[in-house]
């Protein structure tokens, strides 16, 4: 089996592609009707999926994973409760499975770029939808002490009361760029001239 392309795409970091590449090379593996079981990258297909936020295919394909390979393989395993507590918003629990494991240093850039980017995506999340937010319940997001969470809360604008323990969202200001469409502008113009006349 040719995995070249699946080992270019983790080596150039490129990991919004594994999900696709490993997609298509199962395809052709199975069309030409090879056993693959043991060999396959399963973590890493599961992972790939759960990157580009692919819940729905990772969880079809932890359901066609054979048995025996998710009972010998405790990777696999692990890289699939990533995606049971994003299935159940278990925010938490999310970062929870990302340390929960010592991953193989073929999937660590994986699970870490992932993890990097869920917890951006927190932090979208928590700057639409509160104004004020409690350290403790920011850390539980973000996946972070208090402390961390509370410096990565600043870093980004926010302040902080000591005494209430309570984080300031920053709203982050709304740009609008105004196009100029030049056919709006003649008619315009024309309408103008003409009310003029």
């Amino acid at each position: 089996m040719d995995f070249t392309p699946l080992k270019s795409a983790l080596e150039s970091k490129a990991y919004q592609n594994i999900a696709d590449i490993c997609d298509e090379l199962m395809l052709k593996v199975s069309a030409q009707g090879v056993e693959f079981q043991d060999e396959w990258p399963y973590t890493i297909h599961i992972l790939g999926h759960i990157y580009v936020n692919d819940i729905n295919s990772a969880r079809f394909l932890w359901k066609t994973i054979p048995p025996v390979v998710k009972d010998n393989q405790p990777e696999v395993a692990a890289a699939w409760k990533i995606g049971q507590e994003l299935w159940v918003r278990n925010y938490a629990g999310v970062h929870e499975a990302i340390r929960g494991f010592n991953w193989t240093s073929e999937v660590k850039g994986l699970v870490t770029a992932f993890s990097e980017l869920y917890t951006k995506k927190m932090f979208q999340l928590l700057l639409s939808g509160y104004s004020t937010i409690s350290v403790g319940d920011t850390a539980l997001f973000l996946g972070m002490n208090e402390e961390d969470a509370s410096n990565y809360a600043l870093q980004r604008g926010w302040t902080v009361d000591s005494v209430s323990r309570m984080l300031t969202v920053k709203k982050q200001p709304i740009v609008t760029e105004q196009k100029l469409d030049p056919s709006k502008l003649q008619r315009l113009t024309e309408y103008v001239f003409h009310l003029e006349h």
